[in-house]
């Protein structure tokens, strides 16, 4: 398998594919140091002031092209 040409995103659903040869190692090990290191009031905290930024945006409406 070539680990230039995989979409990490759909091959490695029940884990990584490529192992010790995954590009994505390093936001792992980066992923697992945050989850370790944050409180979860923290995390939780993070996450309320992005679902707040997210709801004050204006509304994005899709019109479709074949109308």
């Amino acid at each position: 398998m070539d680990k230039h040409n995989i979409n990490c995103a759909e091959a490695c659903v029940n884990g990584c594919v490529l192992g010790d040869d995954c590009p994505n190692k390093e936001f792992a090990a980066e992923a697992s140091n945050f989850i370790s290191d944050t409180p979860l009031d923290k995390m939780l905290e993070i996450a309320e002031v992005a679902r707040m930024k997210k709801l004050s945006e204006p509304t994005k409406w899709v019109i479709p092209d074949d109308i």
